[in-house]
């Protein structure tokens, strides 16, 4: 008997600035709604998905960033969104910027969260990649400020037990690090759920802009083949304050094939039926780590951070 799981990658459209989380909540739901009317078990949502990309801006004043974060999840704003949840039996997951406070100190984390049918936190993310700049850039189009505004994530790439299967999340930039994908797989991963905000124009390297689109399906397929799981791209799309980002929101099977994408810049759903026992017929063959790997030869990997020339 095989196990099917029917997944839904619900992609945004842009939310401007003055966008109420509140407002954000109800096109969640209406997608969740939607998704559920196809028969989908989970729906994907994007990174950040409650509000506008606020690392694109530049801010002195703490409390102007800190009006994106969220101190609880749920919060008075999400609650509907579990609520529904709930009521229509369907799991989710969800990016959000989170402000917790550890050990006395206040810290910030990109993050993304796993969601049963029951309403209930399985498993947390917080990125660990982070892109971008630290200080005021402004030559830039626009600021990529990840890296002033969130700490390094500290939970790891974990795997958790949902759904039924083995299932791993990583956020945006992670995406292009296959030592993501191969954390998970080592742990047996089955399903990636990533959510992404990424725009057309990279002004460091304006040249790679025409390949926006190649390289996110590039490194997504390849994460997905390498480690013999289904990879769940979902976009945070269109113009966004200005700024274009990409869609191309896509579910990819263990082959490294697409088996499903949106075709519009805005909110949207995908959905495909994902047979998760079909990771077997890679994970038992062509990437049986067990017979394969050959881990001793691998420590540069984690003994050297940059490239250095022989």
């Amino acid at each position: 008997m095989t196990r099917m799981l029917r997944v839904a990658a619900a992609q945004l459209g842009p939310i401007t600035r003055v966008d109420a989380k509140a407002s954000v909540v109800k096109r969640l739901i209406a997608l969740m709604r939607e998704a559920k009317a196809l028969g989908a078990q989970v729906v994907a949502y994007p990174e950040l998905a409650l509000t506008s990309f606020f690392p694109r801006w530049y801010f002195e004043d703490q409390a102007q960033i800190d009006q994106y974060f969220e101190t609880d999840m749920p919060s008075a704003e999400t609650q509907p969104l579990f609520d529904e949840a709930k009521r229509l039996s369907i799991g989710f997951h969800l990016g959000y910027a989170e402000l917790v406070e550890i050990e006395g100190r206040k810290r910030r984390f990109n993050t993304a969260i796993l969601v049963n049918q029951h309403a209930e936190i399985v498993h947390r993310y917080r990125k660990i990649h982070l892109p971008g700049h630290e200080q005021h850039e402004p030559w830039r189009a626009f600021q990529h400020l990840e890296k002033r505004y969130f700490e390094v994530g500290n939970l790891g790439f974990g795997v958790t037990q949902a759904y039924g299967g083995f299932m791993g999340v990583c956020i945006c930039n992670d995406r292009r690090w296959p030592e993501s994908y191969r954390i998970m797989g080592l742990q047996g991963v089955e399903m990636i759920f990533i959510g992404y905000n990424t725009p057309v124009h990279n002004p460091p390297a304006p040249e790679h802009d025409a390949l926006s689109n190649f390289h996110n399906r590039l490194v997504m397929q390849a994460g997905a083949y390498q480690n013999a799981c289904w990879v769940v791209g979902v976009a945070k799309a269109g113009v966004e304050e200005g700024v274009m980002q990409i869609g191309q929101s896509q579910i990819i099977a263990p082959s490294g094939e697409v088996v499903a994408q949106c075709s519009t810049l805005g909110d949207e759903l995908c959905v495909a039926v994902c047979d998760l026992d079909l990771c077997f017929s890679y994970k038992r063959t062509t990437f049986n780590f067990e017979k394969h790997r050959q881990p001793e030869h691998y420590s540069l990997i984690v003994e050297r951070r940059g490239a250095q020339t022989p």
